[in-house]
């Protein structure tokens, strides 16, 4: 039962001597990326081979989260602790598309002999790698996510005790505030805002909440975060329990990530057993209750008020606003609701403080940003950058330029909400507004790179066809207007269309964008609406009539990615 610093140090300080025994500590990655391309069967035989070279006490394989570059996975760290070094002298090998086979020459040659199979080695150098700024990542790939002592380890739980014991509610509400930390999940609220009406409000029971009901196609940071680290949720969230007068938090997830439920659920009894939940926290006068809720998924229950109705039993549906969660949510409760990655930044906030982490990003948006990098890219995987790095230097850097050197055409950001930016914009700033004045959003961190055999129509139809299964039905504008614009993109794909059923469809967009309940509906003209501001030849080369008569149209874009 952890009471003090000097319990967590124990901890650590165990850990700590436990690893130092060994020469070699194999970390091999065991996140559903690579799990998919066979990891367990990579671990299994890294261990078997162990076992065969008598190797057991000089080698310790550890599961760890996702290292990044999931296009070349299993991948594979073995950190050595070299016997003619000074003492603490580290090396760090890191091998990509690890199979058993070449698990077993690893063993061999490298844990046994000590000469790295260089054929299958990643340089650190790799701009993928060099150009992150790890702040939520920062233990992906180098803990197991399923054992509580390796966090603490690494500084883990002791943000919670600096705010338990050195600050106050108010003062943890105001260094969020002052951070300039903005919501991860798209919508980029502040934070601290959101922190202080909760603190504020009056009422007998509080309620903290989670989002991980990430469901844009192509995305996997959220994921990544809760199989990755889940105590760094959870002491995120007893954080904001703290500073707000929450007594029982939520962390939905949805049931297609049942690592990321298994992990959590793990991490939740981990830290009950050790006092770090429940109550008489760290031997306070303060207690919090964590659950994992786990959702049915459906895309609309990312919508706040839909979220929180799915966890009262209800069917996901979204509702008007005001009164907001923060003064009427759970249960008619004040309830604050943050994305998980937004969680996942607070601890390194309170322990770094918040000049540090407003030191990194722009003026408006600080911090680091977590990006699923998909699509006609040589790189793909999940990267941790601080806002203000460009389109350019993710794309043609870090992701190594466009596959099979093809000529990039667009990139799309936002997922089903977001929208097309075209190859001439590629200098732009990663930050909230200047994505959004583009026509996109920032989104959860979905990053999509298409080359120019995509078709532009086809893109826009596929996120329509999305959204319009998605919508929960309750508006008419979402639940007929997603049906007739997918119709339309669908009879334009086939050349069956006139130019005016493109009015038509520009005309939906705006109904659409300006009458539908939700950001679902309010989002989703948006892949629509970018693809024929930057794209609208495409559009016109498949009309039935004559383009000319409507190419000089003037549409207006001014409210391109509000909502």
């Amino acid at each position: 039962m952890i009471k003090s610093h000097s319990d967590l140090e124990i901890i650590s300080l165990e850990e700590k001597q436990n690893t130092a025994q060994y020469r070699h500590r194999v970390m091999c990655c065991n996140s559903t990326a690579c799990l998919s391309a066979g990891a367990h069967g990579v671990r299994e035989a890294f261990e078997a081979s162990i076992k065969r070279e008598g190797l057991e006490p000089q080698v310790q394989v550890v599961p760890v989260g996702c290292m990044g570059l999931c296009s070349q996975g299993p991948l594979v760290a073995v950190k050595s602790r070299l016997p003619n070094q000074e003492t603490g002298g580290k090396t760090e090998t890191l091998y990509h598309s690890v199979n058993p086979e070449l698990a077993e020459t690893i063993c061999q040659e490298h844990l046994a002999n000590g000469k790295a199979v260089e054929a299958q080695v990643l340089s650190p150098e790799l701009p993928f790698f060099a150009r992150q700024q790890r702040i939520v990542l920062a233990n992906a790939g180098e803990i197991n996510p399923e054992r509580i002592e390796d966090y603490i380890a690494r500084g883990g739980y002791q943000a919670l005790l600096q705010a338990l014991s050195t600050m106050t509610p108010l003062e943890v509400v105001e260094s969020i505030e002052q951070s300039g930390l903005r919501g991860r999940g798209g919508g980029g609220y502040p934070t601290g805002k959101k922190w202080r009406m909760l603190h504020e409000a009056q009422a007998e029971s509080k309620y903290v909440v989670a989002n991980g009901d990430e469901g844009d196609p192509g995305a996997y940071m959220d994921r990544t975060i809760m199989e990755d680290d889940p105590h760094r949720i959870i002491e995120g969230m007893t954080i904001a329990a703290y500073a707000t007068g929450a007594q029982q938090g939520y962390l939905y997830v949805r049931a297609e990530y049942p690592v990321a439920v298994r992990r959590l659920e793990t991490a939740i009894r981990q830290a009950k057993r050790q006092g770090l939940l429940g109550n008489k926290i760290l031997d306070k006068d303060f207690g919090f209750s964590l659950e994992v809720r786990i959702g049915a998924g459906a895309f609309v229950c990312g919508e706040e008020t839909a979220l929180l109705a799915s966890i009262e039993g209800k069917r996901g549906q979204p509702v008007l606003r005001p009164p907001y969660p923060t003064q009427r949510g759970l249960w008619q409760s004040p309830t604050m609701i943050n994305n998980v990655e937004t969680f996942a930044n607070i601890s390194s906030i309170i322990q770094k403080g918040a000049d540090w982490f407003r030191s990194i990003g722009t003026d408006s948006s600080k911090g680091s940003k977590v990006f699923a990098l998909a699509g006609k890219l040589n790189h793909t995987g999940l990267i941790e950058v601080p806002l203000g790095i460009t389109l350019r230097d993710i794309v043609e850097d870090m992701g190594g330029g466009v596959a099979k050197g093809r000529n990039l055409k667009a990139v799309q950001t936002g997922g089903p909400s977001g929208g097309c930016i075209p190859e001439a914009y590629l200098d732009t700033a990663i930050d909230y507004e200047s994505l959004q004045h583009l026509g996109s959003i920032m989104g959860s961190g979905g990053f999509i790179v298409m080359d120019n055999d995509d078709s532009m129509v086809d893109i826009a139809k596929f996120f329509m066809e999305f959204c319009r299964d998605e919508s929960c039905g309750k508006c008419l504008p979402c639940r007929a207007g997603t049906v007739q614009m997918y119709q339309l993109l669908d009879k334009i794909s086939k050349s069956q269309a006139s130019l005016d059923d493109l009015a038509r469809l520009e005309d939906l967009c705006d109904m659409v964008k300006h009458t539908s309940l939700c950001g679902l509906g309010q989002t989703a003209p948006n892949p629509v609406l970018s693809t024929l501001q930057y794209f609208r030849q495409e559009y016109l080369d498949l009309m039935t009539d004559s383009p000319p008569q409507v190419a000089d149209k003037a549409i207006n874009y001014e409210a391109l990615g509000e909502g």
